[in-house]
């Protein structure tokens, strides 16, 4: 991966949330859409990727309401009825890992990945890892008490760790903002809010690297564009799992 600027951020007009009410696309007629949640994580990872590489205008974002879900979206698109969800060249494709690289891959723009091996195999590492890590961080969060989990603890330990490794840039591949960064970013942004709130935890605190790493994120516009304000976060996730 050379060291490409990303394309020119244009500040895109976010389409309306679909509900169950709202009549579908015209699926498969050569538009190529991505099918999101504006509130999701793994959604989020997909639309930065897609923001990050220029392609506003190749890939038309298509929101769906998670609580309210559009009966033609499991019926027409996606049977797993999930997001995020690619639909290009006449199939549909799932899966937030899986489709960062191929939106990488298959569409133009400043690449995501990296050439230098010893760098590729570590961010296969990473983005395998990164389950586990979600893992943790959230079986702590839904856990009885104040105090955060000695696995949670370990799973932040380690993203320091691994921040620490390359030395020529502020991300976890070094200089480049990769597909490692973005399968991170929505998660961290969250665990940051949810934990200062119900753990009175501070994620960033003994942690330059990762305290570095999330300002450079939030100087990317492509990243910035898809956040939600924290108290919409917060207060989402605690209906949804029924936190105090």
């Amino acid at each position: 991966m050379a060291s490409v600027a990303p394309a020119s951020f244009v500040k895109e007009v976010l389409p309306p949330v679909l509900t169950s009410s709202s009549p579908p696309p015209s699926i498969f007629d050569g538009t190529t859409r991505l099918y999101v949640a504006y509130i999701c994580p793994y959604a989020q990872r997909t639309w930065i990727a897609r923001n990050y590489k220029g392609l506003q205008d190749k890939i038309k974002l298509v929101a769906i309401d998670l609580g309210d879900r559009p009966t033609w979206y499991k019926e027409k698109v996606y049977p797993e009825n999930k997001v995020p969800s690619l639909e290009h060249n006449n199939e549909v494709k799932g899966e937030s890992l899986d489709l960062i690289k191929y939106i990488d891959t298959h569409f133009e723009g400043a690449s995501l990945f990296p050439d230098d091996p010893a760098k590729q195999a570590f961010a296969e590492e990473l983005l395998a890892y990164s389950d586990s890590f979600v893992k943790a961080i959230f079986s702590s969060l839904l856990a009885k008490g104040e105090d955060i989990s000695a696995d949670a603890v370990a799973a932040l330990n380690k993203l320091e760790e691994s921040l620490s490794k390359f030395e020529d840039g502020p991300f976890f591949l070094g200089r480049d903002f990769s597909l490692v960064d973005i399968a991170y970013a929505p998660f961290v942004e969250r665990f940051q809010i949810f934990l200062s709130d119900l753990k009175k935890y501070d994620i960033t605190d003994g942690k330059p690297k990762l305290t570095t790493w999330i300002e450079e994120l939030n100087k990317i516009d492509a990243y910035t564009a898809t956040k939600l304000d924290p108290q919409v976060l917060l207060a989402y996730t605690k209906k949804r799992f029924g936190l105090a």
